[in-house]
Order: C-alpha cells, then structure tokens, then sequence
C-alpha cells in the first residue's frame, strides 16, 4: 500500500480530489499517511476524531478528510470546508458518502479490498485530471 502511494503521489498534480473507498481497516488510512508522507511530512495522524487533518508547506497543501464520524454532511461547513476545496490544493476523502452533497467531486476514486494483509486497488476516474493520473499510473501496473 506504501508503494503504490509513493507511485500516487509522486505522479498527482496540485489540485486533485481523491476518494478512498473501503471497509474498516481496509488501509485507506495506511494510504493515505504514505502519499503525505512522500511530500515529507513525518507526522501523519488519522482525521477519524478531528475530520480534518492539513498538511502544507511551501510546496504543497494536503488535507486529509475522514467522514466517518459525520452525523449530517452540513458539519463539513462548519470546518470551512470551502476553504480545503481551492486551487492548488489535494484532498484525500475517506468515507466520502457520508459528505456527499458537500465535499468536492473526485478526480480519482480508490476502492480498496482485501484482507490477511492481501489488498486489491481498483481505481477510476471522474475528471480529466483523474485520466491523466490514472494514464500516469498505467505503466507501473503493466
């Protein structure tokens, strides 16, 4: 899962909106904390109490979304989800169903499967920056 986060990172653009689909402990999380990672953030905490966890620096703004807890897709507004939607900005959104209505339309949508430590990755995409990316990553699959 790390691996192939380095792979995502190393090839999205600055404004991108990834969804990551999947059960508990499917390792949304997992790829999430490595796509940050790469852009050299070493501390990397689950958004699962606080929604929103960001990541910037001079070079990148991350913010990393866990809706799980949400009761109602309005509480997204009352963390100025607006402001995490600019341009030049990279969201990854776990349990995006729950924000529906609210949060940004994806550009790549993750669903991760598996178990036993064995994980199955099916990606598409929702926006001509998703195809680009899922074009970046094509190679690497092959």
């Amino acid at each position: 899962m790390r691996l192939f986060a380095r792979d995502l990172a190393q090839n999205s653009t600055p404004s991108l909106v990834i969804y990551l689909h999947g059960d508990l402990g499917a390792g949304k999380t997992t790829l999430a904390r490595g796509f940050i990672q790469f852009f050299g953030f070493d501390k990397v905490k689950s958004p699962t109490y606080s929604l929103v966890e960001s990541y910037q620096n001079q070079a990148i703004s991350i913010h990393h979304f866990d809706c799980y807890r949400l009761s109602d897709p309005e509480e997204l507004e009352y963390i100025g989800i607006r402001e995490y939607s600019k341009a030049g900005h990279i969201q990854l959104i776990e349990w995006a169903d729950l924000g529906k209505g609210i949060i940004s339309a994806a550009d790549l949508t993750i669903n991760i499967s598996g178990n036993n430590g064995s994980r199955e990755l099916s990606l598409s995409a929702q926006s001509e920056t998703g195809n680009r990316l899922l074009a970046a990553l094509k190679p690497l699959f092959a």
